[in-house]
């Protein structure tokens, strides 16, 4: 897809600014600059995302808006594991099908366990760039240059289906609902229930999961997967097979994948009862405040994890969860607190003696983060941090404190 020379020029910059290589514009006659400056752009944007694609030589890169919407190495990988846990098939008799093919970093992964690959995509010059990536990483695939929907209806039977239903609409708009993404995975679902014992759909994670099961139906779980506490991607597993009598509910599952520190994970069965949030009582015995990640926030699942973890939520809507004693594999940041005060001018400037600058967040408080540090007189950033939140009993309180780990 490129020659020899192209192929050399981007080897030789691909650690160089873009923009300065393309305002020299010089290349022997034989680059292909265009080409050469998207693949460098690619690559540079690899090695973060896709580390173990950036390795490898002669990996072509598609668009930039391709390599923005693909999946990262990180997130893919976690959906690998869903395709290889065991499901009583022997991985070696597996046909995995992937409907919405794009760059190909979810298929190249999640196929690997089973025997039979099948990458369909109704992009030609994706599918090209697909057909000669498997190649350089040695995994061998069906390509299919076709649409979705036609491919479905003829397509024979598929042990696990995944869909990354495109949220553009025909203007370039972002799209949320689930119902305008295309395909329409809801106008389809019965055809993939017929051709797939299990349906994997990547939504937006700015999609409201609760609407997407409930105009789905049939949703076994739903995986909320942030990255470094930045949520990313939302999972709906879809079963053909009715659930037998007795079975759980559908299972949620919280994913935090951490690149500098242990990974997160948080599950809990949907509509379990929880007794009700005991009235919080802060004390100079609270010692310890937890902040929930990004993909528990995105779950809304706050009583279920502060009657599992035993701490109490300093409020209903503030979502910030106190306690006596440090909880160390809670699904969070953790934080020591130092000191609590109240919005009494005496009780702060007493409170803050000593500290120049912090971290200012708020949750379920009557004034921004920013216009709070500027009430403080207070720099940005340091190593303390200071919540303000308002309690059950509409007390403004703020917690002062120092991150633990």
């Amino acid at each position: 897809m490129m020659n020899d020379t192209t192929r050399q020029f981007i080897h030789d910059h691909r650690l160089e600014d873009v923009r300065q290589l393309a305002l020299k514009g010089k290349g022997a006659a034989e680059v292909d600059m265009p080409f050469a400056l998207r693949q460098i752009a690619g690559w540079q944007t690899a090695r973060t995302k896709l580390p173990s694609w950036a390795a490898v030589d002669g990996i072509i890169y598609p668009p930039h808006l391709n390599m923005e919407q693909c999946s990262s190495e990180a997130t893919a990988r976690y959906k690998e594991s869903l395709v290889s846990r065991d499901s009583g098939i022997p991985k070696s008799h597996q046909v995995f099908l992937d409907l919405t093919g794009g760059f190909g970093v979810d298929f190249s992964l999640m196929s690997r366990p089973c025997s039979q690959r099948i990458y369909v995509e109704r992009d030609p010059v994706l599918c090209e760039i697909a057909r000669h990536n498997f190649q350089m990483l040695e995994l061998e695939a069906e390509v299919v240059c076709d649409d979705a929907a036609s491919y479905l209806t003829t397509m024979s039977h598929a042990d696990v289906i995944f869909l990354d239903p495109a949220r553009r609409d025909e203007h370039g708009g972002r799209t949320y609902d689930i119902k305008d993404c295309t395909p329409n995975v809801i106008e389809l679902l019965p055809l993939l229930k017929e051709k797939a014992g299990t349906i994997i759909l990547k939504l937006s994670p700015m999609l409201d999961w609760h609407k997407a099961v409930e105009d789905l139906g049939g949703v076994s779980e739903v995986h909320i997967v942030s990255v470094d506490n930045e949520c990313k991607e939302l999972l709906l597993v879809v079963s053909s097979v009715p659930p037998l009598e007795g079975e759980e509910s559908m299972a949620v599952h919280c994913v935090n994948l951490q690149s500098k520190e242990k990974d997160q994970y948080f599950s809990f069965s949907y509509g379990r009862a929880c007794p009700p949030p005991s009235k919080v009582e802060v004390t100079n015995g609270t010692s310890f405040l937890f902040e929930p990640n990004a993909s528990i926030m995105k779950a809304g699942c706050f009583q279920v994890l502060a009657h599992q973890y035993e701490v109490q939520q300093a409020a209903v809507h503030s979502h910030l969860f106190l306690s006596d004693h440090d909880v160390s594999d809670f699904p969070g940041r953790r934080f020591r607190v130092e000191v609590m005060t109240t919005m009494n001018k005496q009780e702060l400037r007493k409170a803050l003696t000593g500290i120049e600058r912090a971290n200012v967040a708020v949750r379920n408080f009557p004034m921004t983060a920013e216009t709070l540090r500027k009430k403080l007189k207070l720099k940005d950033g340091g190593d303390m941090f200071i919540f303000g939140t308002t309690l059950s009993d509409a007390t403004h309180l703020l917690f002062i404190c120092r991150k633990i780990g």
